[in-house]
């Protein structure tokens, strides 16, 4: 079969190599999965770069998040195990881990709700408690991560603030329903927001940026606030000051999803069945804004990393023939 793989850690572009390999073999407790679709997350980035904080042996298959098909026909989203990732035509994965794809997604569409919408229900919802009226700023809206953020914001009754940068990605946090977009390539973010919300500040800030995001934030937070740190996008981990958190009590919450995966799975499940409820009445559909070919990830892992994308980029190894 096809895959990419890395056998010295740096930038996508030069350290994926697309070889023909063997197909993996499961280990105990493992199904082999024909991938149908594989997203491109954050992490893939940092797995190529080595700078992510698993890291798994030379050489190995970056994709962190797929959806597959089981030898016996059933379409399922997995997180594969590393290091036969999901940039390639077969993977392996958790059996217990399997979850179904919802019927109202295609697979692109299903591979994108998994890792951005888990981590964005539990740190809007189990973490910060978000309620309906309620004000939810969200750094990077027209990413990924943070366009997941913004539908499952509305979605749960609050008014969104989307910050982005650029007036492209202005335009597709408009489309995906904020009620304020800020470009933070063109105003400040923490007077806006204050403006916008007659001087209170956002209840709830998600944050998968960190660096100068994180210090907006702090700006512009409501009191008894709560803001999420999801990840930093930026590659500037904020140093919070805590006096300023006392004076004027709000709370910085920490979100690493894949903690839940391992000491509190039925929430995952339970999590997954409140997202295909979504899915299935229309309030969340993946923003996937461009299918590529299997030949074609890692210029798409290089891309996201350069922030220069929109949306989901999702490898369908279908799309060139590949798969086999």
């Amino acid at each position: 079969m096809q895959a990419w793989r890395v056998h010295t850690p740096g930038e996508p572009r030069e350290a994926m190599r697309l070889e023909e390999v063997p197909e993996p073999v499961p280990g105990e407790g493992e199904v082999k999965l024909r991938v149908l679709a594989a997203n491109v997350n954050f992490p893939d980035a940092l797995l190529v770069r080595g700078q992510y904080q698993i890291t798994p042996p030379l050489p190995f298959t970056p994709g962190v998040e797929i959806c597959g098909e089981t030898e016996d026909g059933r379409r399922v989203i997995a997180n594969p195990s590393l290091p036969h990732g999901g940039f390639a035509e077969y993977v392996t994965a958790p059996a217990r881990a399997l979850l179904p794809a919802p019927d109202t997604l295609d697979d692109a569409e299903a591979a994108a709700l998994h890792i951005g919408y888990q981590t964005g229900w539990f740190g809007l919802h189990r973490r910060a408690g978000l309620r309906a009226g309620e004000t939810l700023l969200v750094h990077a809206a027209a990413g990924g991560v943070g366009s997941a953020a913004v539908q499952l914001g509305k979605a749960a009754g609050a008014t969104v603030i989307g910050v982005v940068g650029g007036k492209d990605k202005a335009r597709t946090a408009e489309e995906l329903g904020c009620d304020l977009v800020i470009d933070r390539t063109a105003e400040e973010i923490a007077p806006r927001v204050k403006e916008f919300t007659g001087g209170r500040g956002a209840d709830v800030v998600y944050d998968p940026v960190g660096g100068d995001a994180y210090t907006a934030s702090a700006k512009c937070v409501a009191f008894e606030g709560r803001i999420v740190v999801v990840g930093f996008a930026s590659g500037t981990v904020p140093a919070p000051a805590l006096n300023h958190a006392l004076v004027k009590n709000y709370s910085v919450l920490g979100l690493h999803w894949g903690l839940y995966a391992a000491k509190d799975p039925a929430a995952v499940l339970a999590c997954h069945t409140e997202l295909t409820r979504l899915a299935a009445e229309g309030a969340v559909t993946p923003l996937v804004s461009e299918r590529v070919p299997l030949t074609a990830a890692a210029d798409a892992v290089q891309r996201l990393a350069d922030g220069t994308t929109t949306g989901r980029l999702v490898v369908v190894p279908g799309l060139d023939g590949a798969a086999r």
